[in-house]
């Protein structure tokens, strides 16, 4: 009997790394996360989990009402695993640090496998155009919650509340 032919890439089978664009949005859409505060806070959480290795975020943008993540996990992470971790480190951080008593997020998140370049790159257009879309920005670089704008003004040297990083009144940050 003839073996039937294998058609995926033997390196993908065994790949333990898995990227994905994620989105979570706030209860009820409550504009939670439009305060420089609370989206200051959630890139805290953001860079917390990646400094301790939990996974790595190639992108991502904080809008008022939801978050897009393009992240990857790896083996010993699902994609469940690491969207608690930001959802409830976020939801834990404002509930202790701001007296926050209301419900954070909605139930559940949406992902999407990033398989392929042509992939990846479709979402890192729509993370750096979403916040143009929503009429809070002109360009990427001026939206400061988002990965482009934080290394960007990483790049020039800039630090979080300092004089000569402010533009249009917004405070900028590193990632």
């Amino acid at each position: 009997m003839a073996r039937p032919s294998r058609n995926a890439d033997p390196g993908s089978i065994r790949a333990s790394a898995r990227t994905f664009f994620a989105t979570a949005k706030t209860s009820m859409g409550r504009r939670l996360l439009q305060s420089e505060r609370n989206a200051l806070l959630l890139i805290d959480v953001l860079r917390s989990y990646v400094a301790q290795g939990r996974f790595q975020l190639h992108d991502f943008v904080i809008m008022p009402d939801h978050i897009h993540l393009l992240i990857t996990v790896d083996s010993g992470m699902s994609i469940e695993l690491a969207m608690q971790l930001v959802k409830g480190g976020f939801s834990y951080r404002l509930k202790k640090e701001t007296g926050y008593l209301g419900e954070v997020w909605q139930r559940g998140f949406s992902e999407v496998r990033v398989e392929d370049s042509e992939s990846w790159e479709q979402h890192r257009r729509y993370i750096a155009e979403n916040p143009i879309k929503a009429g809070l920005c002109t360009s990427p670089n001026q939206y400061p919650y988002c990965f482009q704008y934080l290394i960007e003004q990483k790049t020039r040297g800039l630090k979080p509340g300092s004089s000569s990083s402010r533009s249009s009144g917004t405070t900028e940050v590193v990632p």
